[in-house]
């Protein structure tokens, strides 16, 4: 599979900063993670990009591992990676929960969310997941719907809509259990941009 020119230019951010020592890198990521709590985060803000890219780099060589930099108090340690926990929200939170921002994997499975988010989570999930499902008709579902590029662009609207609603009902609640959250503001199937989605 090809990669975008975004990709290759944050593949190309991430070589850079590849020169960080350790202790550097451990002490920028702690510093970040205060001024990151109490907030929800868009995935598509500048600094969250670069948080991703040196939380990858910090997970890929064990930074959190060797204890090179405190955890700031509110944040507790992912069970996944033992790094703090920053989770991120996306459409598939119902089958991968919440994932680590450090590794990449479930940090918070859906079944172990707080029981009052769950059930207004699943209720925005499958609602969205028939949405999204439009960018994946196959050809003869296609055929069978009247005008399919009509239904597209109605899906994106849609799609645009439920992400906004999410960021408005069902983050603050997460925030309350979570130091802090990121969320994701895009959905590249449905060709909708963070700009697209209010906020």
């Amino acid at each position: 599979m090809s990669e975008s020119p975004l990709d290759r230019l944050w593949k190309e951010y991430g070589r850079e900063l590849a020169s960080l020592d350790d202790l550097s890198l451990a002490r920028w990521m702690a510093q970040s993670l205060g001024q990151l709590q109490g907030k929800v985060w868009r995935l598509s803000h500048p600094l969250m990009g670069l948080y991703r890219l040196l939380g990858q780099l910090g997970h890929d060589r064990g930074v959190w591992l060797k204890r090179l930099a405190s955890i700031p108090g509110h944040y507790t340690e992912a069970s996944c990676c033992r790094a703090p926990l920053l989770p991120l929200y996306t459409r598939d939170i119902l089958e991968s929960g919440l994932i680590c921002q450090h590794c990449g994997e479930t940090a918070i499975a859906y079944e172990d969310l707080p029981a009052e988010l769950k059930e207004p989570i699943k209720i925005w999930a499958e609602e969205y997941d028939v949405v999204h499902d439009v960018a994946h008709w196959d050809e003869a579902k296609r055929k069978r719907c009247s005008n399919y590029e009509e239904e597209y662009e109605r899906a994106a609207r849609k799609a645009e809509a439920l992400l906004h609603r999410a960021s408005l009902e069902i983050m603050p609640g997460l925030l309350e259990c979570y130091p802090a959250l990121v969320w994701e503001d895009h959905d590249e199937c449905l060709e909708v941009r963070p700009e697209d989605v209010g906020g």
